[in-house]
């Protein structure tokens, strides 16, 4: 389900920028030869989120400010970092690893388990990687895109990908009480789908809401592999589109 979430997430974060023309639903994408199976079980996964984490996502946006939320954001990114340490000593990035470790030290001490983002106030960059980068690199490029029930749109590498993830985030599995995990699971996919609520309108209006999401999801996906040396999609053009049916 987060999966899922997160290309819509991104598209409607980083309209405006600049890219090549996307793919509309009048071209069939090579990347994408089982469509018939993912579009079904895209419109289940659709069905889950309007039952369950929807009304959760409203509940949650309801009772929490603003300032919390962002908090709450920050210490599940922070959560994940050791993923993008290790995913960037893999791709060949050890000064990269380094700073991605100071960022994650910092965070997670002064900034109180990455409540609060001060790495960012003292210059260290962000990172974004993952074992699925990390295969691309390797020479695993233009995988082909699988949606997954409850989990959402993805590749078969990055899915590949999924468990040496789990098992180098060191941090999460730290976490010993297994409600403890579950519930912060649970949370993290609830403040996510809360940030989209602003953008309903937007997916409902879209010709085709599965076009929007696999291809935001994987033109994102090349652009973060080639470490932001590719065009970033143009997702205004890509909203434009869907919206038209052209």
């Amino acid at each position: 389900m987060k999966r899922w979430l997160i290309p819509l997430l991104l598209a409607v974060m980083l309209a405006g920028c600049a890219g090549g023309p996307p793919r509309t639903s009048s071209e069939p994408n090579p990347r994408d030869p089982w469509e018939s199976y993912n579009r079904r079980v895209f419109q289940f996964n659709r069905k889950v989120d309007t039952l369950f984490w929807r009304p959760l996502a409203k509940t949650y946006d309801f009772l929490v400010p603003d300032l919390f939320q962002q908090g709450i954001s920050n210490f599940f990114t922070n959560l994940g970092y050791p993923i993008d340490i290790v995913n960037l000593m893999l791709q060949g990035h050890p000064a990269d690893s380094g700073k991605a470790l100071g960022r994650f030290a910092l965070n997670s001490t002064v900034g109180v388990l990455g409540i609060f983002d001060v790495a960012s106030r003292a210059d260290i960059p962000t990172y974004e990687e993952d074992f699925g980068q990390t295969l691309a690199v390797w020479g695993w490029t233009d995988s082909r895109y699988f949606v997954v029930p409850f989990f959402g749109g993805t590749t078969i590498s990055d899915a590949v990908g999924y468990v040496p993830d789990y098992y180098t985030n060191v941090a999460w599995n730290s976490i010993d009480n297994k409600k403890v995990k579950y519930g912060l699971a649970a949370l993290d996919v609830i403040q996510l789908r809360a940030q989209l609520l602003t953008q309903e309108q937007t997916i409902k209006e879209a010709y085709d809401p599965y076009i929007l999401f696999r291809d935001s999801y994987l033109q994102r996906r090349d652009y973060l592999i080639h470490n932001g040396e590719t065009e970033l999609p143009d997702y205004d053009s890509l909203l434009e589109q869907t919206e038209s049916g052209n």
